[in-house]
């Protein structure tokens, strides 16, 4: 695999003039976007790739992208968006996910997301032929999220990087086998079931969602139960509670015995690790993670972006990445777990604090460190280049 690159905040010359003709129907909407792509060729300095991808911006040799196609509602706060990727796609195995990156205001956004659709490119639950899939869900504060759930339209062109991650299926698949999700969790494994369903022998799927309306893909599964393909446990938190983990004795007595994969909210991967460490099988639990699991925090700071001229106060348990957004400088960013490290800066000085593991790293004399800022925090002072 090759090392991974560094994807900072890109400002699009004309970003904003970019909503004309988005979403507009028809001949029209093409003339108005072949404009506006004219307009922008002639305000800015090109080279020759540059006016290929003008003229073809999905073709093969150029930096991946995508064309959304459809953007569906699934529940009142998450929508699957339907993309055609360009021709250098080279598809992915069920369970893992992709990065997108979207321009939101003249800013480029780099998010990750699970992929739901076909692995072999075949159309399934309405997903066309040829077309990737990803469902996200709005959540506070979610800058991309939220504009792919609310604003986000057919016509939109979006950068892709290859598939990558582990959450994935053995080959061959366990005779026994528990899915555990929670939220929008559920979506690697929703990749999983629309691809690996009719080779896994017993299949039991425990889902947890504040209420029934908050259930991704309830049709999808409870069609599933009905035909009985899976056994499916829904714990809806305004019925049963927040989920208890000692409930999957009764919800699925022989747990112990399946190989489980589990994905949802920092809280419940964190106390599912303890129960199945507690009941000696941890080696049966296999996990997919949105954010990084965090220690105990340090006492935070103050960190200084040195190109923007901000200082910023932080706690000890709030990612660097995270205090700079929230003071408005612009960051770059990716996974935002600490994988990909589309957020690492230069630090000139001081010291920051590992969230994952409390290790703290000080920058010594008149050296320099590049920092993932999406799993570091302010330890005292920092000043980073940005």
């Amino acid at each position: 695999m090759s090392a991974p690159s560094i994807d900072r905040p890109t400002t699009v010359p004309g970003a904003r003039r970019a909503r004309l003709g988005a979403s507009t129907p028809g001949p029209l909407g093409g003339v108005l976007r072949g404009a506006r792509r004219v307009a922008e060729a002639l305000a800015s300095p090109l080279v020759p790739a540059d006016y290929l991808d003008l003229l073809d911006p999905m073709r093969t040799g150029a930096d991946l992208r995508g064309r959304i196609v459809e953007v569906r509602p699934e529940t009142a706060d998450a929508v699957t968006v339907v993309i055609r990727p360009g021709r250098g796609w080279l598809g992915h195995v069920p369970g893992q996910y992709i990065r997108i990156g979207i321009d939101i205001d003249g800013v480029r956004h780099w998010r990750a997301y699970s992929l739901t659709h076909r692995a072999d490119g075949s159309p399934a639950a309405g997903i066309p032929a040829g077309c990737i899939a990803i469902t996200t869900k709005a959540i506070p504060d979610g800058k991309v999220s939220t504009h792919l759930v609310r604003s986000t339209a057919a016509g939109t062109l979006v950068m892709l990087d290859q598939a990558t991650g582990e959450f994935t299926l053995p080959t061959p698949a366990p005779a026994k086998v528990l899915f555990l999700t929670a939220g929008s969790g559920i979506t690697p494994v929703m990749g999983m079931l629309r691809n690996h369903l009719g080779e896994l022998e017993d299949v039991a799927h425990v889902h947890c969602a504040p209420t029934a309306d908050d259930v991704i893909f309830a049709d999808e599964l409870r069609g599933h139960a009905a035909d009985g393909r899976l056994a499916l446990a829904l714990n809806l938190d305004d019925e049963h509670g927040v989920l208890h983990l000692e409930r999957l004795d009764t919800l699925v007595p022989d747990w112990r015995e399946r190989e489980t994969w589990l994905c949802g909210p920092t809280g419940l991967l964190d106390a599912a690790e303890a129960h199945w460490e507690a009941a000696g099988i941890a080696e049966r639990l296999h996990t997919e993670r949105f954010r990084p699991t965090v220690v105990e925090p340090g006492e935070g700071g103050t960190v200084t972006f040195l190109r923007a001229g901000r200082v910023v106060e932080a706690d000890g348990s709030t990612p660097i990445l995270d205090a700079g957004e929230d003071a408005g400088v612009l960051m770059p960013s990716g996974c935002r777990m600490g994988i990909c490290f589309g957020c690492v800066v230069t630090m000139r000085s001081g010291a920051v604090r590992d969230l994952r593991t409390g290790e703290v790293t000080v920058v010594e004399d008149d050296a320099t460190l590049p920092v993932q800022t999406c799993i570091n925090a302010v330890a005292g002072t920092c000043d980073l280049e940005l």
